[in-house]
C-alpha cells in the first residue's frame, strides 16, 4: 500500500526532556488523520520533525514515498502547511499574500478560483489583518491549497473561532476529501476530530497511547463517547501503548 506519510520510531529530545519517543504511524492516501494530545504532548514537534523543520534524534519519516532528509525540495512542492502560529506582515492584501505564496511553488492552483470557492473573492483587496477570524482561517486553507498539494498539515486550524465559523471551516475541509488530499491535523476540539478524522493518534507525554479509529478508541476505554474517551486516555497514569 502506498502511504502519504510514514513515521517509524520517531524520537526528539530537548536536552533531557523527551518531546516525542518512538512514535510510529502511517497515513493513507486521501485519509484525514488527527494527532491529539494536551499542550506539550508532542504534537507540534511531531509535525515539525515530519516536515524536516526540526531534526529528529532517531527514526525514519517519508512523505509520498520520499525521505524528508533527502528530498526536501521535491516534497515542498507537494505539501501545504498551516502552522498554529501563522504570522504575516501587518499590511498585506489578501491577493498579495496569495501572489507571494504562488511564487514559491512550481505547479499551483488559481488562487482566485480558490478564493471564490471559499467565499473570499470579495475580500481579495482587503488587508489580511482586517479579516474576521473565520475569514482568516479560510484564507489559511486557501494558502495551503495553492501549491496543489497531495498532503496538507493543519495545526490547530480553528482555535479561537466561534461555533459558526468553526463549522464553516469543517465544511470546507470536508470538501477536500473528494480531491483525495491527505490531511494531518491537530486539534483540541473533539467534535472537530469526530467530524473530520478517519483515524487518530493520541499522545501523552511524547508517547503514543492510542492509534486507530474513533470507534476503536471508545471500545478500548470504559467510556461511551469520544470526548470522555480522549480524557480517559490522556489522564490515565499508567497505560500501555495501543496500536
Amino acid at each position: 500500500m502506498n502511504y502519504a506519510i510514514e513515521v517509524k520510531n520517531l524520537s526528539k529530545s530537548y536536552g533531557e526532556v523527551k518531546a516525542i519517543e518512538n512514535i510510529s504511524f502511517s497515513i493513507r492516501n486521501g485519509e484525514f488523520f488527527g494527532l491529539l494530545g494536551e499542550n506539550g504532548a508532542g504534537k507540534s514537534t511531531t509535525i515539525e520533525c515530519i516536515l524536516g523543520t526540526k531534526r529528529q534524534d532517531k527514526g525514519n519519516v517519508s512523505i509520498l514515498g520520499m525521505q524528508t532528509k533527502e528530498k526536501r525540495a521535491e516534497i515542498f512542492d507537494k505539501v501545504g502547511v498551516q502552522f498554529q502560529e501563522s504570522n504575516y506582515q501587518e499590511k498585506i492584501k489578501v491577493n498579495e499574500l496569495c501572489e507571494v505564496t504562488t511564487s514559491l511553488y512550481k505547479d499551483t492552483l488559481d488562487y482566485n478560483e480558490l478564493l471564490k470557492q471559499f467565499n473570499l473573492l470579495d475580500k481579495s483587496n482587503s488587508m489580511v489583518n482586517e479579516l474576521s477570524g473565520g475569514q482568516r482561517q479560510r484564507l489559511f486553507i486557501v494558502l495551503a491549497l495553492i501549491p496543489n498539494p497531495e498532503v496538507i498539515f493543519f495545526d490547530e486550524l480553528t482555535t479561537g473561532l466561534d461555533t459558526k465559523a468553526r463549522r464553516d471551516v469543517w465544511k470546507r475541509l470536508s470538501s477536500l476529501k473528494n480531491d483525495k488530499i491527505s490531511i494531518l491535523l491537530t486539534s483540541h476540539y473533539m467534535e472537530e476530530v469526530n467530524t473530520l478524522c478517519d483515524r487518530i493518534m493520541i499522545l501523552k507525554n511524547g508517547r503514543s497511547v492510542f492509534c486507530g479509529t474513533i470507534e476503536e478508541a471508545i471500545k478500548a476505554s470504559p467510556c461511551d463517547n469520544f470526548e470522555d474517551t480522549y480524557l480517559w486516555f490522556t489522564n490515565e497514569e499508567e497505560k500501555n501503548e495501543i496500536i
